[in-house]
């Protein structure tokens, strides 16, 4: 039987061009990204702007969120201007609340199947936000199986972004599986002057189709999402 031609989809974008420039455009398909960094520093707001984004450019997004409710979810998004409603109703986006804490034990035979299916059911981008829970309470030879396994649906089709607090890693394993990863991103806050500033740190964009800007300083601003600071304006 001959096999169906495959999707011609764009990057993983943010939707936001300004802060597409500073990742190298976006990142490619089939890639396997990790997004870390310190509380509040803006993970799943840098999430949500890839899943819009992405939606955009015409992936098939699936979330696998252990923080919302769909409902909170949507309000969320919307608060930044990101109104995925019709997505949903399209069914071109589907939201799975996951609760970690009833399936920490079970990583590689709960949550790596549950992903692993998005790509037999035709998505092209898979987002776990976050994966904190997990990695606090696994070991470290599950954690690699489980972005080795991430790493393998890529050659399926599909995309997988993850999600997660720095301090949760040893760093020895975050350094193995930053290596893993097609795309790092490092997120933090720095005070700057009288404010709070978040930066976003571009580790690596294997493949990005323009040069990488290493450091991004942003605000969130409601009903505007990421807003780009200039970084020496920012230190001003």
């Amino acid at each position: 039987m001959e096999k169906p031609a495959k999707k011609d989809i764009g990057l993983i974008s943010t939707g936001n061009d300004e802060l597409d420039k500073k990742i190298g455009g976006g990142i490619p398909p089939n890639s396997l990204s990790l997004i870390e960094g310190q509380p509040d520093s803006g993970k799943s707001v840098l999430s949500q702007q890839m899943i819009w984004g992405s939606l955009k450019n015409g992936y098939k997004v699936a979330i696998f969120t252990t923080e919302n409710s769909i409902r909170s979810l949507i309000t969320q998004m919307e608060s930044l201007n990101l109104d995925i409603t019709n997505y949903l109703l399209l069914s071109r986006l589907q939201i799975f609340p996951v609760d970690a804490r009833k399936t920490a034990g079970s990583l590689n035979t709960g949550l790596s199947p549950m992903v692993a299916n998005c790509a037999l059911r035709g998505f092209d981008l898979a987002v776990i936000d976050s994966l904190t829970y997990y990695v606090t309470h696994v070991g470290v030879a599950d954690l690699i199986t489980f972005f080795e396994d991430m790493k393998a649906l890529n050659g399926k089709g599909l995309s997988v972004l993850c999600s997660a607090h720095s301090y949760a890693f040893e760093e020895g394993t975050l350094i193995r599986i930053g290596a893993m990863c097609d795309a790092h991103l490092r997120l933090r806050m720095e005070t700057m002057g009288a404010k709070l500033v978040k930066i976003l740190e571009v580790a690596k964009v294997r493949g990005a189709v323009q040069k990488t800007g290493n450091i991004v300083s942003f605000d969130v601003e409601p009903n505007w999402g990421i807003k780009v600071i200039p970084y020496s304006k920012a230190r001003a």
